[in-house]
C-alpha cells in the first residue's frame, strides 16, 4: 500500500544540535544532554528523527553507549527513520581508509537500531575559508576532478562494499548528491549510481545543496527528472535565488520550502510518479533550524503530500524498508 500523507516517515535533521560531551563522557550525562536534544524534536510534533552524525559520531558508539541511544529515543518517544553520516567521503586523500571504517560500523549501528536507510556522500570537511563565511556554500570546497577516474573507480568500488554490507543487514544505502563531487550533477550522480549497480544502493537527492550555489546551476526540474527514478531516501531544503544576468551576481539564502526556488509540490509529485516511498529528512541551515523542519513538515503533510492512494509509476531501486528493531 503506498504512502500517505498521514504516514509518510518525515525526519528531523539533527543539524541543529550539537553534542558538546565527549562520547567517554559519563553515562548519565550523556543521557541527559541527547534526551535534552531528542525532547525538543519531540516537542516541535516530530515523530521520526534523521540521526545526522554531526550530532553523534554514530559509527564511534560503543555497545553500550548505542544501548544507551535506543534507550534515550525510546523515552523521546521517536523512531530513529534514518541515519545520516555527513563529510566522511569514502575517497578523501587523507581520510579515505578510515572514513570507510567509519561508515562500515556507522552501518552496523543502524541496523542494530532499526534504522532502514543510510545516507552517505562525498563531501568533505569544510576548508578554514568556508567556515569563516556566513554561509559556507559561498566560497569554493573540495572539488572531484572530473577527469581523475582512478578517483572515480575508487569510489564506485568503496560504494559497492558499503552497498554489500547494506544488503546484508537489510537496509538500504543512498548517495547524498552534493556539489563538486561526483555526485555533483544529475548526469554524474546516476552514472555514478548505475555503475555501482546494486538494487539497495540509490540516490539521496539533495538539490538543494546545488541551486544554493553563486554560480550557473542546472534547472531543479532537469535535476530532479534524471535522479528521480534512482532515489530511495531525500533531504529536502529550499533557498532563495537571485540572478543578475548583466553582472553574473548570483545571491542565495535559506527558504522555506514553499518560498524558495525549488517548486515542491511538482517535485514531490514527480517523485511519487517514479514510486519513490522512502523517508524524507528535513533540513534547515540558519535561525532556528528545528521550527523551519516542523514548518517544513507541515507544508509537506498538510498541503503537498497525497492524502489518499493512486498508482505509483514504476521504480529502479527499492524505496522504502521497514524494519524492527531486533
Amino acid at each position: 500500500m503506498a504512502l500517505t500523507a498521514e504516514n509518510w516517515p518525515i525526519a528531523a535533521a539533527m543539524l541543529p544540535f550539537t553534542t558538546r560531551l565527549p562520547l567517554e563522557a559519563r553515562e548519565e550525562s550523556l543521557r541527559a544532554e541527547w534526551l535534552q536534544a531528542l525532547h525538543q524534536v519531540a516537542d516541535a510534533d516530530f515523530r521520526h528523527v534523521d540521526l545526522t552524525d554531526s550530532w553523534i559520531a554514530y559509527g564511534d558508539l560503543d555497545p553500550q553507549r548505542r544501548a544507551l541511544l535506543l534507550e534515550v529515543l525510546d523515552e523521546a518517544g521517536l523512531e530513529a527513520a534514518s541515519l545520516s553520516a555527513i563529510r566522511k567521503s569514502v575517497i578523501d586523500a587523507a581520510d579515505g581508509d578510515a572514513n570507510l571504517a567509519y561508515s562500515h560500523r556507522t552501518l552496523d549501528v543502524a541496523a542494530e537500531l532499526g534504522i532502514g536507510v543510510v545516507s552517505v556522500g562525498l563531501h568533505q570537511p569544510l576548508t578554514p575559508e568556508q567556515r569563516e563565511q556566513l554561509w559556507f556554500w559561498t566560497v569554493e570546497g573540495h572539488r572531484d576532478r572530473i577527469d581523475d577516474t582512478d578517483g572515480w573507480n575508487l569510489a564506485v568500488r568503496r560504494f559497492r562494499e558499503l552497498g554489500q554490507h547494506a544488503a546484508d543487514l537489510g537496509i538500504l544505502l543512498s548517495l547524498e548528491m552534493y556539489e563538486h563531487t561526483f555526485l555533483g550533477t544529475g548526469a554524474s550522480a546516476v552514472r555514478l549510481v548505475e555503475e555501482i549497480g546494486m538494487d539497495t544502493v540509490g540516490l539521496n537527492p539533495d538539490i538543494g545543496n546545488l541551486i544554493r550555489l553563486h554560480e550557473p546551476v542546472e534547472d531543479w526540474r532537469d535535476l530532479l527528472a534524471q535522479t528521480l527514478p534512482y532515489a530511495n531516501f531525500w533531504h529536502v531544503k529550499n533557498y532563495t535565488r537571485d540572478e543578475d544576468p548583466a553582472s553574473g551576481v548570483v545571491t542565495t539564502a535559506p527558504a522555506y520550502l514553499e518560498s524558495g526556488l525549488i517548486d515542491y509540490r511538482t517535485a514531490i509529485r514527480m517523485a511519487i510518479d517514479h514510486g519513490f516511498q522512502g523517508v524524507i529528512c528535513t533540513e534547515h541551515y540558519g535561525g532556528d533550524g528545528l521550527s523551519m523542519s516542523a514548518a517544513n513538515r507541515d507544508y509537506l503533510r498538510g498541503r503537498v503530500l497525497p492524502r489518499r492512494d493512486y498508482a505509483l509509476g514504476e521504480s529502479r531501486v527499492i524505496q522504502h524498508v521497514e524494519r524492527i528493531p531486533s
